[in-house]
């Protein structure tokens, strides 16, 4: 029914500032700049292998520039929406609804360049009523992966890839059965940290992880929405690439080691439009001494 995450959106008042800045933080070239006939809306996107990210903005009138200028209005910039990936748009309508959910039938969208290239899918939306407050939707690419390239590496210590989104809520059970239950996700992990009053549940699918925060030091509150709240993203190499951006002027902590053993990490404090946001690399592995 759901075959991966397929991409983030993040709502931002100027586009090519965001632009700017993202492609500083990746270290990376856009791989596509269009706008949605009809939606009111123009978008820039970074593709990586598995997973793109979708800068948004309101440039005209739509139903789709009208939720992006609300949104910014009631919230400011940040991540707007998560979209899911489905080989088969109309069977994934039927599955949903088999589980109790209200999902509109597909509905046909657009997006073209200034070149002319055109990239075709279909989109289901679920009530954010359903989905503890969050925009999601279900996306089935009608064009092909080829008409997206994946962003092109524009300098030293890029990053490589999205390593996980984080999704703030204040009933992990709750969400967790929408995700698990309902969305069909696998629930790779489910872990309770005392020390620090934090539980977190990791949803990976394709490559890609959804990782559900709640506090342990407050009562579960059904009726509280969910947040989408930020971004971790891989690098290679996170002496190089905080070198790379400390020189170009970003706000970053000293890199530290991770929470989750055998990484480090650096939080990144500046010009990131809304989103929380973490540069995590893993260390290699030592060696094994031979028996």
């Amino acid at each position: 029914m759901i075959d991966a995450v397929d991409h983030i959106v993040l709502a931002v008042e100027d586009l090519e500032a965001a632009s700017a800045d993202l492609q500083s933080l990746l270290g990376r070239e856009p791989s596509w700049r269009g706008e949605h006939p009809g939606y009111g809306t123009a978008n820039v996107l970074f593709r990586f292998e598995r997973i793109y990210i979708e800068l948004l903005a309101a440039v005209g009138e739509g139903s789709v520039a009208d939720s992006v200028q609300h949104h910014l209005a009631e919230k400011g910039e940040g991540i707007f929406a998560v979209a899911l990936r489905t080989g088969d748009a109309a069977s994934c309508v039927a599955g949903l609804r088999d589980k109790g959910l209200s999902p509109s039938d597909p509905m046909e969208g657009a997006g073209a360049t200034a070149d002319g290239r055109e990239r075709r899918w279909q989109t289901v939306f679920l009530p954010a009523e359903e989905t503890r407050g969050i925009h999601l939707f279900i996306i089935e690419h009608l064009t092909p992966d080829e008409l997206l390239p994946e962003s092109r590496p524009c300098g030293s210590g890029c990053v490589a890839g999205i390593d996980h989104v984080v999704i703030m809520s204040a009933d992990a059970d709750a969400t967790r059965d929408l995700y698990r239950d309902t969305l069909g996700l696998r629930l790779a992990l489910d872990r309770e940290f005392p020390d620090w009053g934090a539980r977190q549940l990791f949803f990976k699918i394709d490559g890609v992880v959804l990782e559900i925060g709640a506090s342990l030091k407050e009562p579960p509150d059904a009726a509280k929405p969910d947040e989408l709240w930020g971004i971790c993203w891989r690098v290679p190499e996170i002496d190089l690439a905080h070198a790379r951006l400390s020189e170009a002027g970003w706000d970053l902590s000293g890199v530290r080691t991770g929470r989750k053993p055998g990484t480090r990490v650096c939080t990144v404090r500046n010009r990131t439009h809304g989103v929380a946001t973490l540069l995590l690399a893993t260390e290699p592995r030592s060696p094994q001494p031979q028996a």
